[in-house]
């Protein structure tokens, strides 16, 4: 099959020079053969070659590149590609994971890593893949396979249930792509601490990757808070919200110093296996001195907190994407403000914040400017000690800002 020719209209192609790796219908002049889930050529008015992608017509985004080079997209390609990924991903583990035989690291970071739509992560022997666009869907099981014969995986498993998979047309899929069954729970291992993963069911990919250095940050950060505290600590008081499997909160039991979490999650399933993590870095989950298990909305909790004048050292907020589109802004800014104006409220004189934002179309000026009027109308002072973003195996590809999904912030508070 000849590839379709997209002719992109007088004066709109700054963009795709800049290696921006989106081309929306707008900027269209023309098509030729175009059929979508396939590859296309892209070329200006005069009929310059500009890049390489694919198409699809149901799609806002029309066209996702995939080179700027005219050069065809091969098996050979592909590997090169699946090359380039794993080679920094295998920098990042050598010098921070001793066990690499229970690792858990994201390989394909789609635009970030030049391969838009395709995701996969690593769960120990165990690799997760998720098709978000049609090409990548029409071809997972080769690109799969592609994959497994570079980085000598026997088992892929696929989960593609998320929702911008409806905006190309696509239903939800899951399911093994290869290998043999997959079990029920897979261990790994995250700076000296043990996780269950269930890629079967859990959110995202089955766990929270991009969160790494920063439950390493909470982890330090506790340790701190017990030097630094105006008064004697005998047990810190952590609120970990939205809490899934208990990442932050076990983190936090880490460094030896006393601390009572309290994990609140809507998911019954989620804080099943997060006390099921507890048992496993023998923090015992049935120890009330040690962590409560709350199944809630996150946002009546809080309200809760804030009526019967709970107070905790360190509050963290970590909620799922409330922005799927620029639509959606509006109601996710007030989200947001709803939930750290009341943790703000039931923060000890001297505590600390951990909040984020995982909506790609929230900006980390725009989610700084919410954190900042939910500040103003606490009455509350606080100062930015650090700004956060997911781990160095999420890497953002400097035409791509969009890339920069999470956001955080760690907050002193008076």
């Amino acid at each position: 099959m000849s590839e379709g020719i997209i002719t992109i209209k007088k004066g709109r192609e700054k963009p795709i020079r800049n290696q921006h790796p989106w081309i929306f219908s707008g900027a269209i002049f023309r098509t030729e053969n175009a059929v979508d889930g396939e590859l296309v050529t892209v070329v200006d008015h005069q009929n310059n070659f500009l890049a390489r992608g694919y198409w699809n017509s149901k799609s806002q985004i029309q066209v996702r590149i995939l080179t700027w080079e005219d050069e065809p997209i091969t098996d050979e390609w592909w590997e090169n590609k699946f090359e380039q990924a794993i080679k920094l991903r295998s920098i990042i583990r050598i010098y921070s994971e001793p066990n690499q035989e229970q690792v858990a690291c994201r390989i394909i970071n789609a635009e970030n890593d030049f391969l838009p739509g395709l995701i996969i992560d690593q769960y120990a022997d165990w690799y997760v893949l998720q098709a978000l666009t049609l090409y990548i869907d029409k071809y997972k099981q080769k690109l799969a396979e592609i994959f497994a014969d570079v980085i000598g995986a026997d088992q892929v498993y696929e989960r593609s249930d998320v929702d911008v998979r409806h905006r190309e047309g696509l239903q939800e899929s899951t399911g093994l792509l290869i290998g043999d069954d997959v079990p029920e729970v897979i261990e790994i291992i995250e700076s000296d601490t043990v996780y269950n993963v269930d890629i079967r069911n859990g959110h995202k990919t089955g766990f929270y990757l991009d969160q790494r250095e920063n439950r390493d940050e909470l982890a330090r950060l506790v340790a701190f808070y017990v030097d630094t505290a105006n008064d004697d600590v005998d047990q810190i008081q952590l609120l970990n919200l939205f809490s899934y499997t208990g990442g932050f909160g076990i983190s936090a039991h880490n460094i030896g110093t006393p601390v009572h979490t309290v994990n609140v999650d809507a998911s019954y399933e989620a804080l099943e296996l997060a006390e099921a993590n507890y048992n496993l870095n023998d923090f015992s989950s049935d120890d009330e001195q040690t962590a409560a298990f709350i199944q809630a909305d996150c946002f009546d909790y809080l309200h809760h907190c804030v009526d019967e004048g709970k107070l905790f050292d360190i509050v963290i907020l970590d909620p799922p994407k409330f922005a799927h589109n620029k639509r959606q802004i509006d109601r996710a800014s007030r989200g947001y403000k709803d939930l750290n104006l009341n943790a703000f409220k039931i923060i000890r004189e001297g505590g600390y914040l951990m909040t984020f934002s995982c909506s790609g179309a929230i900006s980390r000026d725009l989610f700084q400017k919410i954190v900042f009027g939910a500040l103003a109308d606490s009455g509350r002072q606080a100062q930015i000690i650090q700004h956060l973003s997911a781990g160095d195996d999420h890497p953002i590809a400097l035409t791509f800002p969009e890339g920069e999904y999470l956001k955080g912030l760690l907050l002193r508070v008076f």
